[in-house]
């Protein structure tokens, strides 16, 4: 029994939140990933594009409470999502075609476009807090758990309870669904063909009649699609706020280049990597421990080797790693 206790303790505060965690960081580095493979620069908007999308959303969800609009036991946030994708999309594309484009005609440097793209991410994340303010803000309603730890305790005769949220589900299942409808849309369609043709030889891509602009328009939406998605995923899993999403970019660029950058397959093993090292090691042993180990081992301190305020340093610490080991990723990258 102490061993079933101690196994669903470990679930309730790593498993399933580093599971949950780890999807949504792989929905965010797949946007990076897509922009590098495809654009051939890195990104540094792409979390204050995911504050946008998520703020997108907020707005509309809190109108369709005002208006008494449910989605019965799931967040009202799902019916607002294709809203705020399409705000997010339109921002992107608008963003494109005012800035990143005239850099791509010139054929600038990578370089440029990553300190272009920071300039970017500056007016996002001043855009974001006037739209919202710097608050927390939580738009989460609906059924809250699918499993309660009283009633797991009460159908089990454990001792410990599982507490199961309803986001947690959710953001595992989206996230399932959204990475196949990418894979599907990026291997059967014309379109997709055609992004990945351009991604492996622009040159080529070019002469075969590739309408270049039509590929980074269709880029710029799905990364939209996919910040918006892993934006709201995460507020309602924990809570919305500005500056939270500027912090996220570190684990997220973490995820992509751990994969290997460019490489979607890469983006989403880096994304579980990431978060469940972070939760693993910011994650207090002490009560696991004591139902596994004998009472004369027990521990008497917390044995948390890293305290969750420094979570991020983890993120830092696997990119350091990686970048001086193995610079390609655990997938060779620069490819979609």
């Amino acid at each position: 029994m102490d061993f079933l206790n101690g196994l669903v303790v470990l679930a309730n505060f790593v498993l399933i939140p580093a599971t949950s965690y780890g999807a949504q960081l792989a929905l965010g580095a797949l946007g990076v990933t897509l922009i590098y493979g495809i654009l051939r620069f890195s990104n540094f908007a792409h979390g204050d594009t995911m504050a946008f999308g998520t703020t997108m959303t907020i707005l509309i969800t809190w109108w369709f409470q005002s208006m008494g609009i449910s989605f019965g036991p799931l967040p009202t946030a799902l019916l607002a999502l294709p809203f705020g994708i399409l705000a997010t999309g339109l921002l992107l594309v608008g963003t494109d075609r005012a800035v990143y484009r005239f850099y791509r005609r010139k054929k600038a440097a990578p370089v440029i476009l990553v300190i272009v793209s920071v300039g970017v991410m500056f007016i996002m994340n001043g855009i974001v807090r006037f739209i919202i303010g710097v608050g927390d803000q939580n738009f989460s309603d609906g059924e809250r758990f699918i499993i309660s730890a009283r009633d797991f305790k009460e159908m089990t005769g454990l001792a410990e309870g599982l507490a199961v949220r309803t986001t947690q589900v959710l953001t595992i299942v989206v996230a399932v669904i959204v990475v196949a409808a990418l894979f599907w849309f990026l291997n059967k369609t014309r379109t997709g063909k055609s992004m990945r043709a351009f991604s492996d030889n622009e040159d080529l891509a070019l002469l075969s009649g590739i309408n270049p602009e039509r590929v980074v328009m269709v880029t710029w939406l799905i990364v939209a699609s996919l910040a918006t998605v892993a934006g709201v995923l995460y507020g309602l899993d924990k809570s919305f706020k500005p500056f939270t999403y500027f912090q996220l970019l570190l684990p997220i660029f973490a995820s992509a280049v751990v994969g290997g950058l460019g490489n979607p397959l890469g983006a989403i093993a880096g994304g579980f990597v990431v978060a469940f090292s972070e939760v693993t090691v910011t994650y207090a042993w002490k009560k696991v421990l004591g139902y596994w180990l004998p009472e004369s081992l027990a521990p008497d301190g917390l044995v948390q080797l890293m305290s969750t305020d420094y979570k991020f340093a983890v993120s830092f610490a696997i990119l350091i790693i990686v970048l001086l080991f193995k610079p390609t990723g655990l997938f060779k990258g620069q490819s979609v």
